[in-house]
C-alpha cells in the first residue's frame, strides 16, 4: 500500500479540530543531527501553542527521556533557532532505549507529565524506539523524517538532505580546483551508510567523472577506463564521488585507480561536516511543513506514523514501513549521471 495522503484544509483558519483531546504534546530529537531540525522544533511548538496546546521538550532524546531531562516549552522560546544547524535539544543514542525496561522508565516519565503523545524527530533508528514505544506502552507517537542520507520510505525528501547536499558540493567545486591545479584524481566520499542519495545527486552537481552507490555493486574496474579516457582528453584532473556504504569506500576505489593506472590519486573523506551548518531553505520550509503536520496528526487521532511530504502533498506513512520498504535512488538521475561523464 502507498503512504496515505493527508486531506486537504478545508478552510484558511488555523484553528483544527482535536478529536483526540490533545492536550500536552512532547517533541524530541534522536539520532544523528540534521540541518533543520530546529526548524521543525519550532513548528512543533509555536504549532502547538497557536492551538492552545502545551508542549514539552525532551532534551538528548531518548537517552534524556528514561532520565526525565524534561522541559515546557513556549513560542518564544523557540525564537531565532530556525537558522540554527543541530538541534537546541540535543541529541544521543541510547543503549537503555533498546530495553524494555529502559522504555518502560520512558513511558513512566511521559505519564507522569502527563503527555498525549510524542513527535520524534530523527531517522529509522529513532523510528524503531518509537515505534516499540507505542506498541508497548499505547503512547502515541508521529515520526518526523530528520536524516541526511534521504533514506526514509514515505516522503521524497527528509529534513537536513538538501544542506548535506549543497555542503558536500561545495566541498567538491573546491577539491576540483586544486586537482586541476596539481593534474590529480580525487576521490571523495560523501556519506551514505546504506543509500547513494546525496553521492549521486553531488556527482551530478559536481560534474563527476563516475559514482560509486550501495545500489549498484558495479566494480571498480570500471572506472580505470574512465580516468585514462578523462586523461586522453586532455583533463588536468578528474573527480570522482563514492558513498560511504559502497564496499571499499573512497580508499578501496583510490586504491584501485593508482593500482590500474599509476595515476595519482586522493582521497577526501568528508566526514561529519555534512550535518552541520546553517540549513538552506529547503530544508527550512520541509522542517516547517513537516513539523506541523505531525502536531495536527495527534489532534486527528493518528498514531504510529511519520509525516512526509510528496509531489501530492503531505503523506502518512506507518512508522515500521519506513525502514521495511526500500526507497531507491532515482535510476533517471543516475543515468543522466553517466551520460554526462564523458
Amino acid at each position: 500500500m502507498p503512504p496515505e495522503l493527508a486531506p486537504e484544509p478545508t478552510s484558511d483558519s488555523c484553528a483544527r479540530p482535536n478529536p483526540a483531546g490533545i492536550r500536552r504534546v512532547a517533541v524530541l530529537t534522536s539520532g544523528g543531527d540534521a540541518p533543520g531540525m530546529n526548524a521543525a522544533i519550532r513548528a512543533v511548538v509555536r504549532t502547538g501553542t497557536q492551538q492552545g496546546l502545551e508542549v514539552v521538550g525532551v532534551r538528548r532524546g531518548f537517552s534524556g527521556l528514561h532520565r526525565g531531562e524534561l522541559s515546557l516549552l513556549g513560542a518564544r522560546d523557540v525564537a531565532n533557532i530556525i537558522q540554527r544547524g543541530g538541534t537546541i535539544l540535543l541529541t544521543a543514542r541510547s543503549r537503555t532505549w533498546r530495553t524494555p525496561e529502559g522504555r518502560a522508565r520512558g513511558a513512566q516519565v511521559l505519564r507522569d507529565w502527563g503527555v498525549d503523545g510524542l513527535i520524534v524527530i530523527g531517522g529509522d533508528g529513532s523510528f524503531h524506539g518509537a515505534h516499540f514505544l507505542q506498541e508497548e506502552h499505547g503512547i502515541p507517537v508521529i515520526g518526523v523524517p530528520g536524516t541526511i542520507d534521504n533514506d526514509l520510505y514515505g516522503t521524497d525528501h527528509t529534513i537536513g538532505y538538501f544542506t548535506a547536499v549543497e555542503t558536500a558540493l561545495d566541498a567538491v567545486d573546491k577539491l576540483r580546483d586544486t586537482g586541476a591545479s596539481h593534474e590529480r584524481i580525487f576521490v571523495i566520499e560523501v556519506m551514505g551508510r546504506h543509500a547513494g542519495h546525496i553521492a549521486l545527486d553531488v556527482a551530478v552537481a559536481g560534474g563527476a567523472e563516475e559514482v560509486f552507490i550501495p545500489e549498484d555493486s558495479k566494480p571498480v574496474s570500471g572506472v580505470l577506463d574512465i580516468v585514462r579516457d578523462s586523461v586522453a582528453k586532455g583533463k588536468r584532473g578528474s573527480i570522482i564521488i563514492v558513498a560511504e556504504g559502497y564496499p571499499g569506500g573512497a580508499t578501496g576505489v583510490a586504491e584501485a585507480i593508482e593500482a590500474g593506472t599509476g595515476l595519482e590519486t586522493r582521497v577526501s573523506i568528508l566526514g561529519h561536516i555534512q550535518r552541520g551548518g546553517s540549513p538552506v531553505s529547503s530544508d527550512r520550509i520541509l522542517a516547517s511543513r513537516l513539523g506541523e503536520a505531525a502536531v495536527y496528526a495527534l489532534m486527528e487521532g493518528r498514531r504510529g506514523v511519520m509525516v512526509g511530504r510528496g509531489a501530492s502533498g503531505m503523506l502518512y506513512t506507518p512508522l515500521h514501513e519506513t525502514w521495511e520498504k526500500r526507497k531507491d535512488v532515482s535510476r533517471d538521475l543516475y543515468r543522466c549521471a553517466k551520460t554526462l561523464s564523458v
